[in-house]
């Protein structure tokens, strides 16, 4: 994979018969002085980025504002105040992080991913904290909550890296592959036994997956993944089908979603009761939507300011607000995909493609969710749901991001 510095400026070669005055000329020896070496600054990321968290602050007050009142004695801003704290406290934090010179993490990126195990193995202890059936999180002083699976997913994206650029061309055998594979697998792992968290591994697994894909020079293991992938889902088809049919689903909470998932409107008054609000949401939003802030379902969809906060911004602003946000989305994968193409060694370029693969797969799980594509995974739109962990940590991968940027030299 070769990197290339990127093309800003060229200044125009003189042609033998072409006469300029000398002080032409030393103004564009000047020029050409001053611009080689100057360093370039994604801005257009930033720009992007804002925009995201300021939509992102006015669509989860909108559809927060009601259960908040109802559930914090009258505080309806209680969801905003918090995001907005974890909003500064992380562009503090991706400020601080953009001044670092990226190679020094890869000196500590083995530490930083073992230590996210450590991390997660906490929460089977005392520190551990259940919320809404699910054990997760671990306390931290003055009533805040961490969880780890969030840390995981950076110490992925800056220790797989480290792996591949010390295996060199080993990479593209099948062992490289397989070594570099089970990095990801056993942080996956890790999310899946320690924290009982299956949608954070599968995006953890598939960051690992998209980055060895982008250095490997052939496409036929990956596609031996994916058929073995397909057989898996026929053959677990067909488990569920004749467990259904046996009546013997259990307590299994993932089985439920899947039953939910394939006929939700018979399970509208339990389990799928989530589901299909979020649909009808949608569906009462037309193209243009009700206005901000007269969303009706918001008082209905339970845990509304999470996982499905997209279903009130078509309710809201139709089918054009969600366009509008997938562009925003679309625009910051364009810049994460700059950044990688034009990072100035293979390291810097891997931290942006595992930087882009994560917002990638995020968003895709989280919109198919919400039109009820494949079952409920509990995945947050990022940098819009609420949630101080997920957006605190999505700000520092921004600022990595931003820093290997300004390692990109004008030319």
């Amino acid at each position: 994979m070769e990197n290339k510095n990127t093309k800003v400026t060229q200044i125009p070669k003189r042609g033998r018969g072409e006469h300029r005055g000398r002080s032409a000329q030393a103004r564009e020896s000047m020029g050409a002085r001053m611009k080689s070496g100057m360093k370039y600054f994604d801005y257009s990321l930033v720009a992007v980025i804002v925009f995201l968290i300021c939509f992102g602050l006015v669509m989860l007050y909108s559809a927060s504002a009601y259960s908040a009142e109802v559930n914090y004695s009258g505080d309806s801003m209680h969801y905003f105040k918090r995001q907005l704290f974890f909003c500064i406290v992380g562009g503090a934090g991706a400020y601080v992080v953009s001044l670092w010179d990226y190679h020094r993490v890869a000196k500590h990126a083995k530490k930083i991913f073992f230590f996210s195990i450590f991390l997660m193995a906490l929460v089977k202890t005392p520190l551990g904290v259940e919320v809404n059936g699910a054990t997760r999180w671990i306390a931290l002083p003055f009533g805040q909550q961490l969880q780890p699976a969030e840390v995981t997913k950076i110490a992925v994206i800056v220790f797989v890296p480290v792996v591949i650029c010390q295996m060199g061309k080993e990479i593209r055998t099948l062992a490289g592959v397989i070594r570099a594979i089970s990095w990801g697998l056993l942080a996956a792992g890790c999310v899946y036994f320690l924290t009982e968290n299956l949608s954070t591994a599968v995006i953890v697994l598939g960051i690992t997956c998209m980055m060895v894909f982008i250095v490997h020079p052939k496409t036929a293991p990956f596609i031996a993944l994916v058929v073995l992938g397909i057989i898996a889902l026929v053959v677990g088809a067909t488990i569920l089908g004749s467990m259904i049919q046996a009546g013997d689903l259990g307590d299994n909470f993932r089985l439920r979603r899947i039953i939910v998932w394939l006929d939700p409107e018979k399970h509208a008054s339990d389990y799928g009761y989530q589901v299909v609000q979020g649909l009808y949401a949608i569906g009462s939003g037309g193209f243009f939507g009700k206005g901000l802030g007269n969303s009706t379902q918001k008082r209905l969809i339970p845990e509304v300011q999470n996982d499905m906060i997209l279903s009130v911004i078509c309710e809201e602003l139709g089918v054009f607000g969600a366009i509008m946000v997938l562009v925003l989305f679309g625009l910051l994968l364009y810049r994460l995909m700059v950044i990688a193409q034009n990072a100035p060694d293979m390291y810097g370029a891997l931290i942006a493609s595992g930087i882009f693969s994560h917002i990638a797969l995020q968003v895709f799980l989280n919109v198919a969710v919400v039109i009820n594509l494949i079952p409920n995974t509990g995945i947050t739109l990022p940098f819009i749901s609420y949630g101080g962990t997920s957006l605190l940590f999505l700000m520092l991968e921004m600022g990595v991001a931003l820093g290997i940027s300004r390692k990109i030299k004008m030319q």
